[in-house]
């Protein structure tokens, strides 16, 4: 049986996590994980708007304190522009998968 497709892959020393932004939200979250055209991504919200790159910087942020990792390891390398984004975590693939498997099981 294959398993369900994750909202994240590993890379060379890196970990690349689509997430799915809403901006200009009263609140900063992951709030669980939601299907789009991509495949599955974390549901993200920040209070910044999408302008000059303010939700993408706040996205980096959010990210880096949920995981508990330096903000300076973590950066959208894809999407800028979109809803769907891809960000690309540098570190030990095998504690970043941890880290994202424990998310993802209490966000389910």
């Amino acid at each position: 049986m294959e398993a369900p497709e994750r909202p994240w892959r590993t890379g060379n020393g890196c970990v690349i996590v689509r997430v799915r932004l809403t901006p200009k939200s009263s609140i900063e979250s992951v709030t669980g994980v939601g299907e789009t055209a991509e495949g599955p991504a974390f549901l993200a919200r920040v209070r910044a708007v999408p302008a000059e790159g303010e939700a993408n910087a706040a996205l980096e942020q959010l990210i880096a304190r949920w995981l508990e990792v330096p903000k300076s390891t973590v950066h959208v390398t894809q999407g800028a522009k979109s809803r769907v984004k891809s960000l690309t975590i540098s570190g030990e693939t095998g504690c970043l998968e941890d880290r994202l498997k424990a998310k993802l099981s209490s966000a389910g």
